[in-house]
């Protein structure tokens, strides 16, 4: 090696030292704030670790990756220069009570009173996992239970575990008839839940069901059943992405989810049968105190001319104000567009107005692509809006809103009131 060549290398070695001395080094990452959650938890959640080269960009991430967890309300951080290019990383979380009681009223298609009563724990050990759930009374006994455990074996894999025990009274479509039935459908239901990144998840698995349908009042033709008793077994995908930020009661960015199953069923009645649809969303913060939220859901299933079409037409699903299932299709085309005002704002509650329209559109059981344009198939609702939003208990928003019809095919609703808890999307 001649002297320019070992000068060279000798200053190459001086440059890269120099530069790898400047690099900031983690030595320290503190969580505070957490109460119930465990520390150990949140730390495994975390891409940035002690050692490591401080990175804002992986900081950035880890931040939106724990404000999405039901136990964190909002979470910062900030950065201590401790020695020479040393870094302590302190993370502050803002912790919401995660117990939350379900406590639902309305009224019935027959004008019944009906009630549903539930508990849920959605940071149950401490490890941001759900368990819970509610009994329901609308004239008949309604039951289910769910566990969630988004983490549950590793930061990617987990696993959720569902049963349900439903009964309601639900209208049917024949035509130009209707008539009531009362629907049973006990389930069991298996997901894997596997998070591919910060963005991306899937969840995948098998649901075990059976189906009764018992005739109780209306017209139907002599070959329609009275009663059919169904055992079916539906395969389930779910893909999410998700580009979202919250601030409080705020959100901003891009979400889009993907459902897909395939139920097959040993029947003469019914076919096996596919159903997709998408969910969109877009949210966009405009100033400090409003909020832009948007979604579009496009779906098609299997065009059977059933009456027991998947997509229902119902207030408290896509359109508000139109009434309680008032109708099924095998397609739907969703828009729902609102804008929230935050009116009030203090430590632990806000109140939001919110102005929204509605639009849907409708393949009817066995029809064609062409149902979506038809104006007998097209509904649309606006109206205005309430939110009452408590900033320390996780999915504790009290909403009630009035919806009017804008369309004006006949025999619609020309409106009504909708209550629920969490905001409609």
């Amino acid at each position: 090696m001649n002297f320019k060549s070992s000068l060279f290398f000798v200053l190459f070695l001086l440059m890269s030292f120099t530069i790898s001395s400047q690099e900031k080094i983690v030595s320290k990452v503190l969580i505070k704030g957490e109460k119930k959650t465990k520390p150990q938890f949140l730390y495994n959640l975390l891409s940035l670790k002690e050692g490591q080269v401080l990175d804002s960009v992986t900081l950035d991430k880890d931040i939106v990756l724990l404000k999405r967890l039901p136990s964190v309300g909002h979470a910062f951080y900030k950065v201590i220069q401790k020695r020479n290019n040393f870094y302590d990383v302190i993370i502050t979380i803002e912790e919401n009570i995660t117990i939350n009681p379900e406590i639902n009223f309305w009224t019935t298609t027959n004008n019944q009173f009906a009630y549903k009563l539930g508990l849920y724990d959605y940071n149950f050990l401490g490890r941001n996992i759900t368990l819970g759930g509610f009994y329901q009374n609308n004239g008949f006994d309604t039951y289910a239970i769910n566990f969630r455990a988004s983490n549950l074996f590793s930061k990617k894999w987990g696993l959720a575990i569902n049963h349900q025990n439903w009964k309601s009274e639900e209208p049917l479509y024949f035509e130009n008839e209707s008539a009531n039935y009362l629907y049973n459908n006990i389930s069991f239901e298996i997901l894997g839940l596997f998070q591919i990144n910060l963005k991306n998840e899937i969840n995948f698995g098998i649901n075990f069901f059976n189906e009764k349908y018992q005739y109780l009042s209306g017209n139907i033709r002599p070959s329609i059943p009275r009663f059919l008793d169904l055992d079916k077994v539906l395969l389930k995908f779910v893909y999410s992405y998700d580009d979202l930020d919250y601030y409080y009661q705020y959100t901003s960015g891009f979400k889009s989810v993907l459902f897909a199953q395939f139920v097959t069923s040993n029947n003469a009645f019914q076919k096996d049968f596919l159903i997709a649809w998408n969910d969109f969303f877009y949210f966009k913060r405009i100033g400090e105190k409003a909020n832009w939220a948007n979604r579009v859901r496009f779906g098609l299933s299997s065009n059977e001319n059933s009456p027991f079409a998947p997509f229902a037409i119902d207030n408290n699903i896509n359109l508000r104000g139109v009434g309680i299932l008032v109708d099924r299709g095998t397609g739907s085309f969703v828009l729902n567009s609102e804008y929230r005002y935050t009116l009030y704002d203090k430590k632990w509650l806000a109140i939001q107005t919110n102005t929204f329209l509605d639009f849907g559109t409708w393949r009817k059981p066995g029809g064609a692509l062409n149902d979506f344009t038809k104006s007998d198939n097209i509904r649309v609702y606006s109206g205005l809006g309430l939110r009452f939003i408590s900033k320390k208990i996780y999915n504790a928003t009290f909403r009630i809103d009035y919806g009017f019809r804008v369309s004006n095919n006949s025999g619609e609703s020309k409106g009504g009131f909708v209550f629920g808890i969490g905001q409609y999307f």
